[in-house]
């Protein structure tokens, strides 16, 4: 199964040396920890608008060559626990390939796991992480997969499942989480807003996330994937959350009326 890009062009560079260039910019000056990092929270905006934080980000990280990608489902399209589970990504000057001995394990580990490719073949929130992690190590293999059922107890449950799997497989795993903040208010309602939600994600607390950005109605459009890989992140034994930065598009465009918020975290 082969998926080609389809925001390349449009969300970042087509063209693979100046996409290289780029990366090498987004990367520059970030000093990468000594700690295995558990898990990572990045943007996937136009790397225009985040790119500068998703770099910092991932460049300060401390990365297995297996990486778990958990993201939201903006298309509606696929089932609500949506698993690409063979073949590759391609990317702007090559390919990343799934890494079929995880996805195989995760899809025997729980029922609710499919492995359908109806929710990625639109889905942007991924594709947009994967050149830097193909830029940072050419051997990566990845495991996609895009959420959608908005029941908390559905996340606890897949991500009890992700933890278990990621302890018992056979080499080191890390957990990247691509999402956005708020969406299309003003800088400081953003700021405001998304403090809130990450104050739950920098404390580890997967429920106090889940229920601050329902009841708050904060639009982080991956609060679900970060509520299932916080649950994972404890099962694997996480004891530490760190915010690398935070932004708005409003520091890139000077609009401060309708912005939406990025975030960069660590788990370790």
């Amino acid at each position: 199964m082969h998926r080609e890009p389809v925001v390349a062009g449009r969300f970042y560079e087509a063209d693979p040396t100046r996409l290289n260039t780029v990366l090498d910019g987004y990367l520059s000056g970030a000093v990468r920890r000594t700690e295995p990092t558990i898990l990572a929270m990045v943007p996937h905006a136009g790397y225009v608008y985040s790119g500068a934080l998703c770099g910092q980000t991932l460049g300060t990280a401390s990365l297995a060559s297996t990486v778990l990608l958990l993201g939201p489902n903006h298309t509606g399209r696929g089932k609500q626990f949506s698993l690409w589970p063979e073949g590759e990504w391609a990317i702007p000057g090559g390919n990343v390939p799934i890494d079929t001995s995880l996805a195989t394990v995760l899809l025997e580990s729980n029922s609710m796991l499919s492995a359908d490719t109806e929710a990625h073949i639109g889905e942007h929130s991924l594709e947009v992480v994967l050149p830097f992690l193909k830029h940072m190590n050419p051997d990566t293999t990845f495991v996609p997969i895009a959420l959608s059922a908005n029941r908390f107890e559905a996340m606890e449950e897949i991500g009890r499942t992700i933890g278990d799997v990621i302890q018992a497989f056979e080499r080191p795993v890390s957990i990247i989480v691509s999402s956005d903040m708020s969406h299309y208010i003003s800088h400081e309602k953003a700021q405001e807003m998304d403090s809130m939600a990450l104050e739950a994600c920098v404390e580890l607390d997967p429920l106090a996330l889940f229920t601050t950005v329902r009841e708050k109605r904060i639009s982080m459009c991956g609060v679900l994937p970060m509520t299932c890989g916080l649950v994972a992140a404890r099962v694997l034994g996480a004891h530490s959350g760190e915010l690398v930065g935070y932004t708005t598009s409003g520091d890139v465009t000077g609009d401060l009326a309708q912005v939406v918020g990025y975030a960069g975290i660590l788990v370790s």
